[in-house]
């Protein structure tokens, strides 16, 4: 397996939908989830950032979405679920365009139904952050990037001027 170029912003294969993975694909989609972990490892040491990756960051249209927390978590045809409608305003950053902070709402709480690798249901609740991350994450498996959902023309901003906003990730 290895580390993957990730699709930046401004190539058009990011606006693509996702398409279900089947059960019968689990066995050869097993390499895409190491190269999701290669990837996101990665640029995770070259940026200091970055808990998860969307599988059609890398050119796998599949839903999948791949999370490391403490631990992987692989999530397989997620299902997101608001279960609160509080939202809260945050500065949203993306393996897609790296050096760019988009100001977007998010949903504060949310619980996200998925299978794991071995084809069995699970649910996760998640809040705050880990909301808001799935929620990111989720948007890449439709064809949706955090630039879509800025909260306005005045919403970016570059990371190297982080400082420089008021509420700052």
């Amino acid at each position: 397996m290895a580390v993957k170029e990730i699709l930046l912003l401004g190539d058009p294969k990011l606006h693509d939908s996702s398409i279900p993975v089947e059960e019968n694909e689990i066995e050869m989609l097993m390499p895409v989830v190491q190269d999701l972990h290669d990837t996101l490892m990665d640029f995770k040491s070259k940026y200091g950032a970055g808990r998860a990756i969307a599988a059609p960051q890398i050119g796998v249209f599949k839903r999948m979405i791949y999370m490391y927390i403490d631990e992987p978590f692989i999530f397989i045809n997620p299902e997101l679920v608001i279960i609160d409608h509080d939202k809260m305003e945050v500065w949203d950053d993306c393996m897609s365009f790296p050096d760019l902070l988009v100001k977007v709402q998010r949903y504060k709480a949310c619980t996200i139904h998925y299978r794991d690798t071995d084809w069995e249901k699970k649910s996760m609740y998640l809040t705050d952050d880990l909301s808001e991350l799935l929620q990111h994450e989720y948007d890449h498996l439709d064809g949706i990037l955090a630039t879509s959902r800025a909260v306005d023309a005045h919403s970016f901003a570059l990371r190297s001027q982080k400082n420089k906003i008021q509420g700052g990730k």
